[in-house]
């Protein structure tokens, strides 16, 4: 890069980052650095772009893969940045703008190299080029500090320490941007990885006491959708000391690649990928689902799930158990704003369902809200846009829904609800509907559109359980809905006729006449009330007739059927399903983040 360079088709001939991935080993304290350090050049803006940057990132690294044995460079660039980070905080609180703009462009070229590093070569070659020094051809020391923990560190103290301020909001995007790359070696594997470097670094050691740290500061970075600041907002005028060592800090320098790019992905339809508002928002979140699905260790729980399964409201003042590890606190109020806001991306709706389904501090608070509208509805309208979201974005929603149902003051509750004009359900027009009768209909539309287009049976099951466990609580259904019920009722009855037909004829012949079953007394007695009382009849009279008859109905003639509750169950290796995901959502949404479909392992994707 270096600061001659103002486009990115520049980089592969650029003297700085040839001497960087050359065979001349650098010294930490040369002034060489500041001239690496002070490039800019216009962000890219299409994924074109983004693969250009690639390419030309691939060329350096290639060389320094071959050069860094004998020279030790990529230790020193690491060096410079870890020394820079130390003064950073103080750097912000005095407004140095050029000494944040270059740590930032070191951790950016720290970035760029990682992330090809970690494509092209094993964890344990990775390791290994972070111990090389500038000694004799292939040496290192063995007692030397770790420096890939110290980066790791280095970047934890980064995102939770320094003050979010427009000079330093690039800087907190690319430190989290280049934590989601630490882990990005999970990509390049076809199964699910239970012991890497990850484990060792993130698990234990001088990163362990972090985790509830890191962890709050990604949700309130999530929850408080901090904008970018505005392209110009704090330009530094270009240097004009004839070499030009320091460009201006332009619309976004290095790092501001925060055009949002989908490059296809894992279902059967790539969600589409609104503008986004906050970066720094969603690589937050993208790392934090990435930390919280990281498996267990051989010998220890992973410390950023038990984080995320037991932090509850900053207005419980009870003590944590002792027993409880990386507790801590956060105002479920604002969580659960931002929650209902953000229900358009998938990986907000895989946030809510890992907290519904693995905090219960979380799953009190929110059946406890009168509001409840605010969460149901977004979530609804997925379900009911099913045509335009990916399987796993329907299928969290719905698992986010049978959660809801296995509560009896829920199922109550939705009913009491009364919502206006829901103008994105178009079949019919709802002036007025009670949020429970929503419910129904969405759910049901879900199932009959399964039934005649996907056919998939883990989608079916969940959204009758849901239906199941809300029936005990059906209250004053919209007409509409009850309508649904009844011709639900009657698809499923002709289903199970005829495959209970199929069934009997098999048998046909071995049956006795005593075997023959009786017909349905429960209905066969309301049927013939209703046939003695005329036709034509008014809603209000069928409601009556069913009442009457139900006070004279022998007793004796039922079966009694417990009542039965649908609880969701998580599958025994869920990291089997959630992991690919998680990395199929950071390979469609991260910001500024390019890997080469035909590199990733672990989910196939469309090419580009």
């Amino acid at each position: 890069m270096g600061s001659n360079s103002s486009r990115i088709g520049d980089l592969p001939k650029n003297e700085y980052l040839k001497k960087l991935s050359g065979t001349e080993s650098v010294s930490e304290n040369d002034p060489f650095w500041n001239q690496l350090l002070s490039f800019s050049f216009p962000a890219p803006t299409s994924s074109t772009e983004l693969k250009l940057l690639e390419e030309a990132t691939i060329s350096v690294c290639r060389s320094l893969v071959i050069n860094n044995p004998r020279t030790g460079n990529l230790g020193a660039l690491i060096k410079v940045f870890l020394s820079r980070t130390k003064e950073l905080k103080l750097s912000a609180e005095c407004q140095n703008h050029i000494f944040i703009w270059q740590t930032h462009n070191a951790l950016f070229i720290i970035c760029c190299l990682l992330k090809v590093f970690i494509c092209e070569m094993s964890e344990e070659e990775l390791q290994l080029h972070f111990t090389y020094e500038e000694k004799s051809p292939g040496s290192y020391s063995s007692d030397s500090e770790d420096l890939l923990e110290e980066l790791l560190c280095c970047l934890m103290q980064l995102i939770t320490d320094i003050p979010l301020l427009d000079i330093t909001y690039e800087i907190s995007v690319e430190a989290v941007s280049t934590m989601v790359v630490f882990l990005s070696c999970q990509l390049f594997h076809k199964e699910v990885l239970r012991q890497s470097i990850s484990h060792k670094y993130l698990m234990r050691g001088r990163c362990l006491p972090y985790t509830s740290k890191l962890v709050k500061t990604l949700l309130y970075n999530f929850i408080r959708q901090e904008k970018p600041p505005p392209p110009g907002a704090h330009v530094l005028s270009q240097q004009s000391d004839g070499g030009g060592l320091l460009y201006g800090l332009a619309s976004g320098v290095a790092t501001g690649l925060w055009t949002v790019f989908t490059l296809g992905g894992v279902g059967s339809k790539a969600a589409a990928t609104p503008e986004l508002s906050s970066p720094l928002a969603n690589q937050s979140l993208l790392l934090l689902l990435v930390l919280a699905n990281l498996t267990d260790a051989a010998d220890a729980p992973n410390p950023y799930r038990q984080a995320i399964m037991s932090f509850k409201n900053t207005q419980d003042s009870s003590p944590f158990p002792s027993s409880i590890p990386h507790a801590f606190q956060i105002n479920f109020n604002s969580l659960y704003t931002a929650l209902c806001e953000q229900q358009t991306s998938d990986q907000a709706t895989l946030l809510l369902y890992t907290l519904l389904h693995q905090n219960s501090n979380v799953r009190t608070y929110m059946l406890a809200r009168t509001d409840m509208e605010n969460l149901v509805l977004p979530i609804l309208e997925i379900l009911y846009h099913v045509e335009e979201r990916n399987s796993h974005h329907v299928y969290m929603a719905l698992i986010i829904l049978l959660i809801l149902t296995e509560d009896d003051g829920f199922n109550r509750s939705i009913h009491e609800v009364i919502l206006k004009n829901i103008t994105w359900y178009s079949e019919r027009v709802l002036t007025e509907i009670s949020l429970g009768s929503l419910l129904i209909l969405v759910v049901i539309r879900t199932i009959q559109y399964n039934m005649t287009r996907t056919r998939d049976k883990y989608l079916h099951t969940n959204c009758l359980a849901a239906l199941a466990n809300m029936s005990a609580q059906f209250r004053s259904l919209h007409q509409y809905a009850a309508q649904r019920i009844i011709s639900l009722f009657s698809l499923l009855s002709k289903k199970h006729n005829k495959v209970l037909e199929q069934a009997t004829q098999s048998l046909r012949g071995s049956l006795s006449s005593n075997d023959v079953p009786l017909p349905d007394y429960v209905i066969t007695f309301f049927s013939s009330r209703l046939l003695q009382a005329g036709a034509e009849l008014s809603v209000e009279r069928v409601l009556e007739i069913i009442k009457q008859g139900a006070v004279a109905l022998p007793k004796d003639r039922l079966k009694k059927f417990p009542e039965l509750k649908f609880k969701y169950v998580e599958e025994e290796q869920p990291e089997e399903f959630f992991i690919p995901y998680v990395w199929s959502l950071v390979y469609n949404s991260a910001v500024g983040l390019y890997w080469k479909p035909q590199d990733i392992q672990l989910f196939t994707m469309d090419s580009d």
